[in-house]
């Protein structure tokens, strides 16, 4: 098969599409046939050897790249029984050789649920990642006022999403031009990035907001937004803001779980999340596509199709 890795990490232009055997799975693993795998802001990442550097994983010879991924089951491990013929899963192991931007990938079957029914496979590649960083963070919040920074992204979008539907009052900073995306998505006031964040915030709270999910790691000056005793969830690794006026700070790291990958799924199939598809490109094109999603302002996912 092929697949895409990362040795000199160098960032795109030093990835890498190789042929390499395809994988088998164990006991307690599927093999799934890839129609679709997102690009992520964690695979340039990974490309880049940022990962490495900051300690998120120890050094290699060879990164496997991709999370998201949503395709056919091809093979189960021994003893093994596929939740669905099409599932969606994410491989949020940062040091495997082989991932999901592949032409079949093996996960874990607690990594593993079946696809939201009547989604075609492009679109059920978009939401794993991001959506699971999102619902674990807004878990975190207490209270009834957010302020989502980055809330035209990938996690700040369904960050607004899923803290809409829980009943609170979304304050979303965005660039101007995407204003309409993030009250579409169910932002409730509308702050411009590019405006002093804490004293805008405060003009609609004036107390300060119960808590931040700050996707895009503004750091103290989205802190400043939270009252006195608050919560701040930082969505990214590297340092975390202090813990200023009793406020508690919580560094946000995913982990795969079948509960809320299906969470996640009912919740697309019931209109909740939306999924947003920017563009496509085939595994060969792999250099192109990251250099999209590095150079910023994507709005959606950028998605490879290996089997394309």
């Amino acid at each position: 098969m092929r697949a895409l890795v990362a040795r000199r990490l160098d960032g795109p232009d030093a990835i890498e599409l190789i042929e390499t055997a395809v994988p088998e799975p164990a006991e307690g693993q599927v093999r799934i046939k890839v129609a679709a795998a997102a690009v992520n802001p964690v695979d340039l990442a990974v490309s880049a050897g940022a990962a490495v550097e900051v300690g998120l994983t120890a050094v290699r010879e060879q990164f496997g790249l991709g999370w998201d991924v949503a395709g056919t089951v091809d093979a189960v491990g021994p003893n093994t029984q596929a939740p669905a013929d099409a599932v969606v899963g994410v491989a949020d192991l940062l040091g495997r050789s082989l991932k999901t931007h592949a032409e079949y990938v093996v996960l874990d079957l607690d990594a593993v649920v079946a696809a939201p029914e009547g989604l075609e496979l492009v679109n059920a590649a978009t939401f794993g990642l991001n959506g699971l960083t999102a619902l674990q963070a807004v878990r975190r919040l207490e209270g009834q006022t957010v302020l989502v920074t980055g809330a035209a992204g990938g996690v700040g979008g369904y960050t607004v999403e899923l803290a809409k539907h829980r009943g609170l009052t979304v304050i979303a900073s965005a660039g101007a031009r995407d204003e309409e995306l993030v009250r579409r998505l169910g932002a409730d006031h509308f702050v411009d990035r590019n405006d002093d964040l804490a004293a805008a915030v405060r003009r609609i709270v004036p107390s300060g907001v119960d808590g931040v999910v700050d996707a895009a790691v503004v750091g103290i000056g989205a802190q400043e937004a939270v009252r006195n005793g608050g919560r701040h969830v930082h969505v990214q690794p590297g340092p975390r803001p202090p813990h200023l006026r009793g406020i508690t700070v919580e560094q946000q790291f995913i982990h795969t779980n079948p509960q809320d990958l299906q969470e996640l799924v009912r919740l697309v199939e019931a209109g909740v999340l939306s999924t947003r598809v920017a563009d496509t490109y085939r595994l060969e094109e792999a250099a192109v596509a990251y250099k999209r999603v590095a150079a910023g302002g994507v709005r959606g996912r950028v998605v490879l199709l290996p089997q394309g």
